[in-house]
């Protein structure tokens, strides 16, 4: 006879199977949509005539916008563990990308599993914290695109219609979630006991998951306190936004692109809010979608061809890729075998990823 607990073990699978399904679907589609109307030689040809030393240059711009993101974690995490490691926070951070260059939205979990076994943490703890980042990353994101709005040459609503509607959702959602947010973290426990409570009248199992999630949120949002911490939270997400402009920059010097017209950083950071939108969707690493959105961006916004913007796409998309999965690969096994001469024991990357994937049983 068969278990519950198999049961919901298969259906778990089963879930996790249509979605990874639907996240190659959702890149074929955007990716045949990118390539549509231009010719794939022609990208390719100039990708191979690309700057070598801009391409350098923003590799390690590239890396160095992900370094200032692992000590603004830092600073998140000070009071849930002051010491804890830079080099562990930057490794796991770089792993988790790396995942989720291969399964959408699993990095998150990957890196937090990493950590928690590095640093001696829950894995909760740690969550609640890449929770937090996430929600300080969208807020960065609106008030990125506002300002893209005003510094824009151009009516930046009419060019991409959907920029509007997505930008108040974002915002009536970010203030939805700051206000539930400061309700749980005033009234924690008492809050809390009231959703649960509702919710277990619904169904007991999404009761006691929604109860685990809201302890993560509550660790989470209570690890930054101090005006100093707060402080700091904000300027690194300053810097963040403003090294990922550059990032966006230096672009178009890999290709050359300045030649063609002049290129500002108004320019690169217009491009840079617009692009990010490709990231949300849940394809492995953005793939595809941030090759439509950044291409149709350049042509509609910047007047270059449909060669050398879906070039820019493939290029940027490439080196993050590149930085990626190296940066994780380097990072698991340096970090793996510093711990397992610490500790004894050692963890398979293949363990580390099945345990992410079934962190929702």
């Amino acid at each position: 006879m068969t278990s519950d607990k198999t049961i919901t073990g298969n259906k778990n699978k089963t879930k996790r199977m249509l979605g990874f399904i639907f996240s190659i679907i959702l890149t074929l589609v955007f990716l045949y949509i990118a390539f549509r109307g231009v010719r794939a030689r022609d990208v390719m040809g100039i990708i191979s005539h690309a700057s070598w030393l801009w391409v350098t240059v923003l590799f390690f711009s590239l890396a160095l916008s992900h370094f200032i993101r692992a000590v603004r974690w830092k600073v998140i995490l000070k009071s849930v563990k002051p010491d804890a490691s830079l080099t562990n926070l930057f490794g796991s951070m770089m792993i988790g990308y790396g995942v989720n260059c291969v399964v959408p939205r699993v990095g998150e979990l990957s890196r937090a599993i990493m950590l928690g076994k590095w640093e001696g943490l829950s894995r909760s703890s740690i969550l609640g914290t890449v929770i937090v980042e996430r929600v300080i990353d969208v807020i960065a994101l609106a008030v990125s695109v506002l300002i893209s709005v005003f510094i824009y040459d151009g009516d930046l609503y009419g060019s991409f219609p959907w920029l509007k509607p997505a930008l108040y959702i974002i915002s009536a959602g970010m203030a939805g979630v700051i206000f539930f947010l400061l309700l749980l973290i005033k009234y924690e426990e008492k809050f809390c006991n009231i959703i649960v409570k509702f919710t277990s009248r619904i169904s007991p199992v999404t009761a006691q998951k929604l109860e685990h999630i809201l302890q993560m949120l509550t660790v989470g949002f209570a690890s930054i306190k101090g005006i100093k911490s707060y402080s700091l939270t904000f300027l690194f997400t300053a810097l963040i936004i403003l090294t990922y402009g550059f990032n966006s920059m230096i672009g178009f010097y890999t290709l050359d692109m300045q030649f063609i017209r002049p290129v500002t950083f108004s320019m690169a950071w217009v491009l840079y809010t617009i692009s990010s939108f490709g990231l949300l969707i849940p394809t492995p690493g953005g793939t595809g979608s941030y090759h439509t959105i950044t291409k149709t961006a350049i042509v509609l916004l910047f007047g270059f061809s449909g060669e050398l913007s879906l070039a820019y796409a493939v290029l940027q998309h490439l080196i993050s890729y590149v930085l990626f999965i190296g940066s994780a690969l380097g990072f698991f096994f340096y970090l793996n075998y510093r711990y397992a001469k610490k500790m004894g024991k050692t963890e398979s990357l293949l363990t580390i990823l099945d345990t992410g994937l079934n962190a929702d049983k």
